[in-house]
C-alpha cells in the first residue's frame, strides 16, 4: 500500500455499505454525505446525527508536570481544568499565529487529552514533543488507539440514555466521564461542532462498529441519520463556530480572529507566543482588527471562502466560509470585515462574486442558536 493512499476510519466498511459519498479529508477516507446533505442537516437540528469523526487527532499528555507543560504550549490556563472537565484553547507559534484549535480533557491529576483537528495533528503533536523538553511529562501520539463518535441534536441525550448507565444528566457541556456504553468502554464528552446538545465518543477502534450498531438502533424509532461531513460544516457555519484553514490560519492570531478570550495572559510562568500576543492585544485595542461577522444573502447566490466583501466600491473584508443555510433557507457567509463596516445592519455591503456585487445583510454571529 502506497504511503499516499487515504487512511481509513474502522468504520470505513460501514460507511460503504451504507452508500456514503467518501472524500479524502486531511489525507483520510471520509464520508461527505449518505444521501442529502440537507436532510442530514436538518435531522441533526431537529431530532438526531451519527458523525464519524475518527480522523481527529488525540494526542495524550502524562505526567507530573502535565499541567505545567500544557500551560506553557497552549495559551490557555490549562491547569485550572478541574478533572472531567474540557476546554477550548489554542497553541499559537512564537509570533502568535495560531497553529490550531484544541479541546484539551483533563481524564485525571496529571493525564490529558488534546484533541487537534485532522489537518493538524501531526502538526500539533511534534510542537508538543518539542515544547515538552524540560518538562516532566510525556507526550504520546494516540490517533490509532481511538475511533470517535459522535451523537448530536436534541434527541442524542435520550438515545444514549437507553445505552448507558453512565450519568448523563450530571455531565455538563465541556465535561467528559468514563462509562460504558452499548457494552462499550468509552470515554462520553459532552462537546460538539454542530449548535446542538450532543456527544463524543472515544471508544477503542475495535468496538467502533458495535458502538455505531447500536446508537443507529436506539435512534431509529425517532429519526436519527447518519451525517457526513458536508452537513458538519454547514452546522458549523449557522453555529458561528471557526474551522482551521477558514476563520482561522497561522496568519492570524487569537486576537485577530475575535478569540482573544482564549489567551490567558494571568496564567502562571511563560508561554509559547506570550510576547507577540499581548502586543495583537494592545493593537486591538488601539486599532481594533477586521472583525469576523455574519453575512445573509439577499439573493441566491452562494459566497465562497475567499471571495472579496465590498462596501462603496472597495474592498472591505473577505469571505472565510460560505454555504446555503439550511435552517435560514437563504446562503450564508462569515467574513473578516473592516471594523467600520462590522456593526449588524450595516448598510451598503455587498459580496464580489465572480465580478457582480451581490447585496448581503450584516449580522452578528452565530446565525443559529439552538433554544435550551
Amino acid at each position: 500500500m502506497s504511503s499516499n493512499a487515504p487512511r481509513l476510519t474502522a468504520l470505513d466498511a460501514l460507511h460503504r455499505s451504507l452508500g456514503a459519498t467518501m472524500t479524502d479529508f486531511a489525507g483520510w477516507d471520509m464520508p461527505l454525505r449518505y444521501g442529502s446533505e440537507r436532510d442530514e442537516h436538518l435531522a441533526v437540528r431537529t431530532r438526531a446525527g451519527l458523525f464519524d469523526l475518527s480522523h481527529m487527532g488525540e494526542i495524550t499528555v502524562t505526567g507530573p508536570q502535565a499541567a505545567g507543560l500544557l500551560n506553557h504550549a497552549l495559551v490557555g490556563n490549562i491547569a485550572s481544568v478541574g478533572v472531567g472537565r474540557a476546554r477550548y484553547t489554542m497553541i499559537c507559534r512564537e509570533d502568535g499565529g495560531i497553529l490550531d484549535d484544541l479541546i484539551v480533557y483533563r481524564l485525571a491529576e496529571n493525564e490529558y487529552m488534546v484533541v487537534a483537528n485532522a489537518s493538524n495533528a501531526q502538526v500539533v503533536l511534534d510542537a508538543l514533543a518539542e515544547r515538552a523538553d524540560g518538562f516532566d511529562a510525556l507526550v504520546r501520539d494516540d490517533r490509532d488507539a481511538y475511533a470517535l463518535i459522535a451523537v448530536q441534536g436534541p434527541e442524542s441525550p435520550d438515545i444514549l440514555k437507553s445505552l448507558t448507565d453512565a450519568d448523563l444528566d450530571g455531565l455538563k457541556y465541556y465535561a467528559g466521564l468514563p462509562g460504558t456504553v452499548a457494552g462499550v468502554p468509552a470515554l462520553i464528552a459532552r462537546t460538539g461542532y454542530t449548535g446542538e446538545d450532543g456527544f463524543e465518543l472515544f471508544v477503542a477502534p475495535s468496538d467502533a462498529e458495535k458502538l455505531w450498531q447500536a446508537l443507529t438502533d436506539a435512534g431509529a424509532p425517532v429519526g436519527l441519520v447518519p451525517c457526513g461531513l458536508s452537513c458538519r460544516d454547514t452546522l458549523r457555519l449557522e453555529a458561528g463556530m471557526p474551522l482551521y484553514g477558514h476563520e482561522l490560519t497561522t496568519s492570524l492570531t487569537p486576537f485577530d480572529a475575535g478569540l482573544g478570550r482564549v489567551v490567558k495572559f494571568e496564567k502562571e510562568g511563560d508561554f509559547v507566543g506570550r510576547a507577540a500576543l499581548q502586543e495583537a492585544a494592545s493593537r486591538a485595542e488601539e486599532n481594533p482588527p477586521r472583525v469576523l461577522v455574519g453575512l445573509v444573502a439577499e439573493g441566491r447566490r452562494v459566497p465562497r471562502a475567499g471571495y472579496p466583501v465590498v462596501a462603496d466600491g472597495k474592498v472591505i473584508g473577505e469571505v472565510t466560509s460560505g454555504a446555503p443555510s439550511p435552517t435560514l433557507g437563504k446562503p450564508i457567509a462569515m467574513a473578516y470585515v473592516d471594523a467600520a463596516h462590522a456593526a449588524p445592519g450595516t448598510a451598503g455591503v455587498g459580496v464580489d462574486i465572480r465580478g457582480s456585487h451581490e447585496p448581503y445583510e450584516v449580522v452578528a454571529l452565530p446565525f443559529y442558536k439552538r433554544q435550551k
